[in-house]
């Protein structure tokens, strides 16, 4: 696993969201852009920290981020995370694993005991260049916005 590091410019990347919608880094030039990764929609740690995004959004939005999650779930299943937790946000559907990889956050994990590969939750904060102003890689879900404010 090569994650990428404070500093390092944030890849090129184009992805749809849950409603097909293209997103690309170029469209977010000149803004904060938080792109956070969680294992898979609708589990537990996942929604908590969603929820708390959410629950922060107009605070984050105030502070001038804009915000992508990203999983490799399918579009739909992203839209159902994105309906049932009223999430302000668009979440990109990254099946292929294109963004996953490129930011490096694939790799080994351990869970109960068992090993498999998987998304590490991992946040990058992206300044308007392009560069990594922040990597959040051990993320307190019920309270990562504040970690992303820097509270």
């Amino acid at each position: 696993m090569n994650t990428l590091k404070k500093g390092d410019k944030a890849p090129q990347f184009t992805a749809v969201d849950q409603d097909g919608n293209t997103h690309k880094l170029s469209d977010y030039k000149g803004k904060k852009l938080v792109v956070f990764f969680y294992p898979a929609a609708s589990t537990p740690s996942c929604t908590v920290e969603a929820c708390n995004l959410r629950d922060n959004y107009a605070e984050l939005k105030a502070q001038g981020y804009e915000l992508l999650g990203v999983s490799a779930d399918t579009q739909k299943k992203q839209k159902n995370f994105q309906v049932k937790q009223n999430l302000p946000f668009p979440l990109l559907a990254d099946e292929n694993k294109e963004l996953i990889n490129a930011f490096g956050v694939w790799g080994p994990k351990k869970f109960m005991g068992r090993e498999f590969d998987g998304i590490h939750r991992t946040t990058f904060v992206i300044d308007g260049n392009g560069v990594i102003e922040n990597v959040i890689s051990k993320v307190v879900t019920k309270n990562h916005a504040a970690q992303i404010l820097g509270e």
